[in-house]
């Protein structure tokens, strides 16, 4: 009876979607209906909020950067690949400078041009407070990626210097997460970050049309977007953010939406019988909590050991149908990067003497967590289940519900701000050392400077990721990176539970979709069939 009335409930949310969301049938354009987990439409002036969801659907489909990201591959992680800039190196001359080559004849859909005046432009627009251009909200939104920049120089039009404070032998990567602004449409709204929201204009493959806050985006198709193969196969992609599981699946099965993310497990059948499209594909994910090493029990490893093995992740697995791959440590399994880390197997007993030896039995912590949230999975029922797990060993739990920007408010402000949260639980990707390791363990990335949310330190961990930085040999710098996560494994620096499989269930009128190892996906190739012929 309650799995009926949860459907009956999202079934009369879904009928107040259709004057929204549904496309008249005498319409000739294809239309691509995207239910996002997001509680509302991620911000669409460059830097996406909403975390990689805003990312994944608005930064990456109305903009570019200079690196992209190919996910043309379901068989392989997905990796970089050049965006608008064709090169990058760095000066043999000055290990500090990186230098960009930028693709030509490019133009913003405002008509504006793209060339080197524009990326510094940009640089200085998330870096430089005294520029007309800064933007606060920008600036706190690229804060991890910026801290090592101390300036930018155009060398000519067609090539650029980001100089950094010291050597980065990984920065370039950075770059794949900057998108990049029409200064024009800018200065056309008279350097009013608002009112650029009305009129964005990127070099991406879909045109900003019109939004409706808290209700849907609609973007058009780019017809000369200059990556001819990503040109759109749909005509429009509208974009409804959909937080609640169970509505996102009641919409799709009656035909309000064509393509829903993280689907909640108990509906896969029933999407699945109604010929349904469900795909999942392992990705650089980790789900985990990010622990206070100030205030509270976690500074003591021995309650972080605890926590970690109080946890069955076996029965989350089970919970969450299968889809999920049991996390032991910050990577999965199958990275570079993964080494040999100790493996935190399920052992109550041994969680209860740790906390005992720890003086801290029972033993209260609070944790923040969000209702959803981009790569989030299933946060209520998975929180509420760490939550028994953690209580049957001797901690006692307190949830503190938020939506998933206010979550994010309080990462990115960190533990010195919110020392009442003695962990945060938000999902993370690990595409890349920086974004998966480093950003967690460098006293340089203590929050709100970074995203060190809880001020994690260990003296080795810290020289090593200097090394790190300044070796520009691959393989020495891969086996430098294995260290800094055994050791941070070692200390059990978060409360690892899991990696997440990305599912996604499509309507079988959709084709051509790949399915990316990535927390990213292209849109672009998705053909929408008129079932109605």
């Amino acid at each position: 009876m309650k799995t009926s009335f949860k459907w009956l409930a999202a079934a009369g949310l879904v009928m107040g979607l259709a004057a929204t969301a549904a496309v008249p049938s005498a319409h000739a354009e294809s239309v691509l209906r995207v239910a996002m987990t997001a509680g509302d439409i991620p911000d669409v002036t460059g830097q996406p909020d909403q975390g990689f969801e805003g990312y994944r659907f608005v930064g990456y489909s109305i903009y570019d950067a200079l690196i992209n990201w190919d996910l043309t591959k379901s068989d392989r992680e997905a990796t970089l690949k050049p965006g608008l800039a064709t090169k990058w190196s760095i000066d043999p001359a000055d290990t500090k400078r990186w230098i960009f080559e930028l693709r030509k004849g490019i133009t913003f859909h405002d008509g504006c041009p793209f060339n080197a005046d524009t990326v510094v432009w940009n640089v200085k627009r998330l870096t430089d407070n005294t520029v007309p251009q800064f933007v606060a909200k920008q600036f706190a939104a690229m804060r991890t990626r910026t801290v090592n920049i101390a300036g930018v120089e155009k060398i000519d039009d067609g090539k650029v210097a980001i100089i950094m404070k010291e050597p980065d032998s990984l920065f370039y990567i950075q770059m794949s997460f900057w998108m990049m602004v029409s200064n024009c449409q800018f200065e056309k709204a008279g350097n009013d970050n608002g009112k650029y929201a009305l009129m964005p204009s990127g070099t991406g493959p879909y045109k900003f049309d019109k939004f409706v806050p808290r209700e849907r985006l609609e973007l058009v198709r780019n017809a000369d977007y200059w990556d001819t193969p990503r040109i759109p196969k749909h005509d429009r992609l509208v974009l409804i953010p959909m937080p609640e599981a169970t509505t996102r699946a009641a919409a799709l099965l009656a035909g309000q939406v064509d393509l829903v993310e993280a689907p909640s497990p108990d509906t896969v059948p029933r999407l699945k019988q109604s010929g349904m499209m469900v795909l999942t594909n392992a990705y650089p994910h980790n789900w985990a909590y990010q622990l206070n090493f100030v205030e509270g029990p976690f500074k003591d490893k021995r309650v972080r050991q605890a926590a970690n093995y109080a946890l069955n992740r076996a029965d989350m697995k089970e919970m969450l149908g299968g889809f999920m791959i049991e996390g032991y440590a910050t990577v999965p399994p199958n990275s570079a990067w993964y080494g040999k880390p100790v493996k935190y197997e399920y052992d109550p007993k041994k969680a209860t003497a740790l906390l005992k030896q720890a003086g801290c039995y029972p033993c209260d912590v609070t944790f923040a967590i969000s209702t959803s949230g981009s790569g989030q999975m299933q946060p209520l029922p998975m929180n509420e289940l760490v939550k028994a797990q953690l209580e049957e060993a001797g901690f006692k739990v307190k949830l503190e519900v938020m939506d998933w920007n206010a979550l994010l408010d309080v990462t990115f402000k960190g533990r010195e701000k919110f020392p009442q949260y003695h962990a945060v639980n938000v999902s993370r990707a690990t595409q890349d050392p920086f974004s998966g390791i480093f950003r967690f363990a460098m006293k340089s990335q203590n929050a709100p400077a970074g995203g060190n949310w809880g001020w994690y330190y260990n003296a080795e961990v810290e020289d090593l990721i200097k090394k790190i930085y300044t070796t520009f040999d691959e393989t020495q710098r891969d086996k430098m990176i294995v260290k800094v996560h055994e050791i941070m494994n070692d200390d059990a620096a978060m409360i690892w539970v899991a990696h997440d499989v990305n599912p996604r269930a499509l309507s079988p009128k959709l084709k051509g979709f790949v399915q990316a190892q990535s927390w990213f996906q292209d849109l672009t190739p998705i053909v929408v069939e008129d079932k109605t012929n």
